[in-house]
């Protein structure tokens, strides 16, 4: 039994066995390992994603776990990878036994339909433990199967599509490609419109390793003053920032940083607002993560098809004073320097100080992480039924360490405006000192109301 706490939706998903799909025809049998910027502590984990489909009728005679299952075993001869397991070697080097056991997937049936979920779909989806089942003892990162999908039908004639990818394995871009192969089989292709390539060797570490860029997103940093998020009474929020809601957060950036892109004035603003909604030592140093994707910043970028991590954790950091009291500019400077900071020397750094620390996780105290899907394309992913309702990570705060990470994620809201929809994680107690926060800076959008009024207007529309 599922229910949805935000609406009291309330429904039973009913799940057949799981089962073992393996690619369609024979593929190869070898050890490949995976590359240093793949293998880190901060990426071996599950990541899921959901996707959210509409009845169509040219379909209504096709049952959409069927057309999806029979198209995975024929993806995976081309992705053959994914159908091994992972095993570490020395120096806790991962790499795949391409055995062709196969990808995990589950067939399943829920007695709702698309339409009660809400003209919001967006995360947080408090039924995503039904939607997307946890396989007892399918969800460790060695010996594992390194997908999971499940496909759901709705009453509605439309369907659910839900995934876990083990980290390692790809990032974004690498899992929308497989995504968009998998699709196009699915409406009948007999290869996808995008090979993959595997070519991991090309982020290995140098020969010999040498650490040329400051790396402080891998700094050793002690808790000293207990400020790591508690994680028994977490508030899951998704906050809605379309036109409107980005003018209003322009007015605080000066002339000098008007070239600031939409990512970065959002990013310094989040930032600031949860360092006062936690309410840390003054003294204390805040840090924000940016992904920043690096595949066209190789020289020579990274081959068309090339479906393995290619981003930096980039990372900003200020005194929770300082980003307290001082303008949006001081962030937002912050912010916009970590971002440049990645180039091809900074990646292949990256690699190489993996192999020297040891494969160190990106450092969590007071960290906040972002990452920015809106052009990931998870959204125009198509088996069939056309473009996802929703199409994205499942929620925010996932990773070793819940609630220390947000997706900007692309969203149309129920009056029609585009927008990015970021799902926050916070302890109850700040969040509401965290929407405060975003009001006033917000307060222009509406400027005829009394705030009061207008703190609840922003508050059910997000």
């Amino acid at each position: 039994m599922a229910q949805n706490n935000d609406t009291l939706l309330t429904f039973t998903v009913r799940r057949r066995a799981p089962e073992l799909i393996a690619p369609a025809k024979p593929t190869p049998r070898e050890l490949k390992p995976l590359s240093d910027i793949d293998d880190q502590e901060g990426l071996r984990f599950q990541i899921p994603v959901i996707q959210f489909y509409r009845h169509d009728p040219k379909m209504k005679n096709k049952n959409p776990a069927s057309v999806i299952r029979e198209a995975l075993a024929k993806v995976l001869v081309f992705y053959y990878p994914f159908a091994g397991r992972l095993k570490e070697g020395p120096a806790r080097k991962l790499m795949v036994d391409c055995t062709g056991e196969g990808v995990l997937f589950i067939e399943a049936d829920a007695d709702v339909t698309l339409k009660q979920f809400g003209d919001a779909l967006q995360p947080p989806f408090p039924c995503l433990e039904e939607l997307l089942y946890d396989v007892p003892g399918s969800g460790g990162v060695l010996g594992s199967p390194l997908l999971l999908i499940q496909v759901t039908r709705l009453l509605c004639g439309g369907f659910i599509f839900a995934l876990r990818l083990n980290h390692t394995m790809s990032d974004a871009p690498g899992l929308v490609q497989f995504m968009t192969a998998l699709g196009e089989m699915a409406q009948g292709a007999s290869k996808p419109s995008t090979l993959p390539m595997w070519q991991r060797d090309l982020l290995f570490a140098r020969d010999p390793p040498r650490v040329t860029c400051t790396h402080h997103e891998y700094d050793e940093v002690e808790d000293t003053k207990g400020t790591i998020i508690p994680l028994d009474d977490m508030a899951h929020r998704s906050f809605f920032f379309g036109p409107a809601e980005v003018s209003a957060l322009r007015r605080f950036v000066p002339s000098y940083l008007k070239k600031c892109s939409t990512f970065e004035v959002l990013t310094a603003c989040l930032w600031r607002c949860r360092t006062i909604a936690l309410q840390p030592d003054p003294e204390e140093e805040m840090r924000i993560i940016c992904i920043v994707n690096a595949r066209a910043k190789f020289n020579p970028p990274l081959p068309v098809g090339y479906y393995g991590n290619g981003f930096a954790f980039p990372v900003a950091i200020s005194t929770a004073k300082d980003l307290t009291t001082k303008p949006l500019a001081h962030a937002l400077e912050l912010v916009m320097k970590a971002k440049s900071d990645v180039n091809d020397e900074y990646m292949r750094s990256i690699a190489d100080l993996m192999v020297i620390k040891g494969r160190p996780h990106f450092t969590v105290v007071r960290s906040y992480l972002v990452s920015d899907v809106t052009r990931a394309g998870f959204d125009v992913v198509d088996f069939g039924w056309g473009k996802a309702a929703y199409g994205g990570p499942a929620k925010g705060g996932v990773g070793a360490i819940p609630g220390v990470a947000s997706f900007y994620i692309p969203f149309t809201n129920h009056k029609g405006e585009s927008g990015i929809v970021v799902p926050i994680c916070l302890p109850s107690a700040s969040m509401e000192t965290f929407v405060n926060e975003l009001n006033n800076m917000l307060a222009p959008v509406n400027t005829n109301q009394r705030p009061q009024e207008y703190d609840l207007q922003f508050i059910s529309r997000l």
